[in-house]
């Protein structure tokens, strides 16, 4: 009941009388004056101005569900919204959505995490109603070898999402971090789970810092509000990021589609062309920077000249 109120006052944009808001949604004054009350708890501002009714001024800086779906105009990458105001971490609800069966395109939302984590086991910070903390479910039909071009895919439509709503210009560092003059800005966590074969599904988790204050950022990392000097719309650079990844990911269905996404990637990456060195687990290298492959694995020539192929691990720009 709360959004058809919403979205009537919304669709209204000026001062809607009890009478005909009651009427409209078929309930007493009462109930309409408790709806009200709870919004404004909520954190939304609305006026009620005898003889004149009621008029929504603002939205409060809330990633809820209805405000997210509204005008979203996706098909299916949003369309089932999970949203938490405190979580362990995104990645595991929705990993257990996956299990449970949800549906592709489901998003999962908190305002802050707890436990929050980024690659490799790493702990990432996520300070309450700041940034943007989501986790999405995809099926795609791919093997599991083809999956790091998702985390590419990722990576891009959120660069693309920023440039949108901010024009701020974001770029990417292989495998997964977003970076705004070299200073951190998110990352991209992708996770599976699949068969020898194919992928049942796979969560990609997206974290942003975007109204964080710089001193509650860690050293080297940075926000969009520090970057624009003034406070970004979440909700509409969530919306954007989802669109986006909707149109990327149909795009990467194409018969084409892997060399288009990796093109994409190719104009926001700042690690080709560069001296690199690159660690995971046992595997210490260092070399160029020559390429992605179609997979979306790091192409890494060595002084010898040996080309090296890598799919996951730290890279340190040396140059």
């Amino acid at each position: 009941m709360q959004e058809k109120i919403l979205e009537f006052l919304k669709e209204k944009q000026s001062y809607v009388s009890g009478e005909e808001l009651s009427n409209h949604l078929k309930i007493s004054r009462q109930a309409l004056w408790k709806h009200i009350q709870e919004l404004r708890e909520a954190g939304y501002e609305i006026l009620a101005v005898p003889h004149l009714g009621y008029r929504l001024v603002s939205l409060p800086d809330r990633l809820f569900p209805f405000e997210i779906s509204h005008n979203l105009h996706t098909k299916f990458i949003g369309r089932k919204i999970c949203y938490f105001d405190a979580l362990p971490s995104t990645m595991d609800i929705a990993m257990q959505l996956g299990l449970d069966g949800s549906a592709e395109g489901t998003v999962v939302i908190a305002e802050t995490q707890t436990k929050g984590r980024g690659r490799l086991g790493r702990s990432w910070s996520s300070p309450k109603y700041k940034g943007i903390y989501i986790s999405l479910v995809l099926r795609p039909k791919i093997l599991p070898n083809a999956s790091s071009i998702l985390t590419l895919l990722a990576a891009v439509s959120v660069c693309e999402a920023i440039q949108e709503i901010t024009t701020l210009e974001a770029r990417i560092k292989w495998p997964n971090d977003i970076l705004i003059h070299n200073k951190k800005l998110g990352g991209i966590l992708t996770e599976l789970n699949a068969e020898m074969d194919s992928v049942r599904f796979m969560v990609i988790g997206i974290g942003i810092n975007v109204n964080n204050e710089q001193k509650t950022i860690p050293e080297g990392a940075t926000s969009l509000k520090e970057q624009k000097k003034e406070n970004i719309n979440r909700i509409a650079l969530l919306q954007e990021i989802l669109r986006k990844i909707e149109a990327n990911y149909s795009l990467f269905q194409k018969r084409t589609g892997k060399e288009s996404i990796i093109d994409k990637w190719r104009n926001y990456n700042i690690t080709l062309g560069r001296k690199v060195k690159v660690a995971c687990q046992s595997i210490h290298l260092e070399g160029e920077a020559l390429d992605i492959d179609i997979d979306g694995g790091l192409l890494v020539r060595r002084d010898c000249g040996l080309v090296e192929k890598v799919m996951a691990g730290d890279v340190v720009h040396c140059r």
